[in-house]
């Protein structure tokens, strides 16, 4: 399953952006370090259900009338502050956590509410776009330190004859997520000494914020535009970095709303729709929050996850099936499973997603759109449907 880790300053609204899109209870309070320990959940990433081509909707429990939801790991972990990579405030800790995420969402005040420690000052009076760069930075200097701790052994192993920089540094760098290819195409854009020894800080410093950059792209959710001025999010959005518009806090109402039947909305909607059964106080609320969503086309944390996963991380999603003229389970259940894999992946890289031995077995595979047997080299594409033949099947 992908991984999300939220990122930012204290107090920026990562653990209210975390609720609304997971549902979990956490801690989430007007005060650094809220979250202490890691809370771990499971998000969705929304795209359009094949089932929207047929006479009928799917029954899948993730589809809402042809809006699938396929799920996303969301990691919610200590805010970062200034020399987090230092050790301060909780930042270590912090930075650990991300080893294992494929992409960051970095949670920003874009109402300048909060000051660079988190701690609560008035709106407008802190610049959100101080809060950009510094989280990348943090990030970058943590990496470039480990790289630092583990250079003498990379040394060392210079010394043998077959000594490969490509496969050391791969190796080194296993635990933060980077596979050989990023570390080869790092290496090929990178200017450096032949010789390790003669390594200097920015050689390792440049090696590990291009590892990071591949490694854990950011996307900026620049959040709290319910109530911050219109020139900030404006110049948030100016900058050369995905930034995409969010409240978190209107999610999380819109989310208890939904449950509560007060209003029709589903996690990425445009609009809501509000029932009859709310007092004047809820509907003030909700239609202040209706006119946020017109201006920004959504509460945005939906877009956030979605963007993340389908633009940063470039993923498809794909449907297998056992029926491939009904686009059925052997229960004949329409389209019961969707899984999210990298854009240029395969059938076989299906078959092993869906089990390794039906990847073992593999024998050929049917696009069941077309009714048409495909190549093992087939690249798939976004809704996919594809019937796997497998010896294990």
């Amino acid at each position: 399953m992908l991984s999300i880790a939220l990122a930012g300053k204290p107090n920026a609204g990562k653990s209210t952006f975390y609720t609304a899109a997971t549902m979990a209870d956490v801690d989430v309070a007007n005060y650094p370090f809220t979250t202490i320990d890691a809370n771990r959940g499971v998000s969705y990433v929304r795209t359009e259900c094949p089932c929207l081509e047929r006479d009928e909707r799917c029954n899948a429990d993730n589809c809402e009338n042809g809006k699938r939801y396929v799920p996303i790991e969301l990691i919610d972990v200590a805010g970062l502050v200034p020399g987090a990579h230092e050790g301060k405030g909780l930042g270590n800790q912090f930075l650990d956590e991300l080893t294992n995420a494929d992409v960051i969402v970095n949670v920003v005040d874009a109402s300048g509410g909060t000051n660079e420690k988190g701690e609560p000052v008035d709106i407008g009076s802190h610049d959100p776009l101080a809060d950009i760069d510094f989280v990348e930075e943090e990030m970058d200097l943590w990496l470039a330190s480990i790289v630092e701790r583990n250079w003498e052994s990379v040394e060392r192993k210079s010394r043998s004859p077959d000594f490969d920089i490509d496969d050391v540094l791969a190796d080194m760098l296993s635990g933060f997520g980077a596979s050989p290819t990023q570390i080869a195409t790092v290496l090929r854009d990178l200017d450096y000494p032949e010789d390790p020894i003669q390594w200097e800080d920015a050689h390792r410093e440049a090696l590990a914020r291009d590892v990071r950059r591949r490694t854990k792209p950011i996307v900026v959710a620049a959040n709290k535009i319910d109530i911050a001025p219109e020139e900030n999010v404006d110049r948030l959005l100016e900058l050369d970095k995905p930034v995409i518009p969010t409240t978190a806090e209107g999610e999380l109402a819109l989310r208890r709303a939904a449950d509560s039947d007060l209003v029709e909305y589903d996690p990425g909607d445009e609009t809501i729709e509000i029932g009859d059964d709310v007092t004047d106080a809820q509907r003030e609320a909700l239609e202040g929050l209706a006119e946020t969503m017109v201006e920004w086309g959504g509460t945005g944390v939906q877009a956030v996850l979605d963007y993340a996963v389908y633009d940063l991380l470039d993923h498809l999603t794909a449907y297998p099936v056992e029926d491939a003229s009904k686009w059925s389970d052997g229960s004949g259940n329409l389209l019961p499973d969707a899984f999210l894999l990298p854009r240029g992946s395969t059938p076989v890289d299906l078959a092993y997603t869906v089990h390794s031995d039906i990847g073992d077995g593999y024998l050929h595979a049917v696009n069941a759109k077309t009714n048409r047997e495909v190549a093992e080299e087939y690249e798939l594409e976004e809704g996919d449907v594809i019937k796997i033949v497998s010896t294990a099947s």
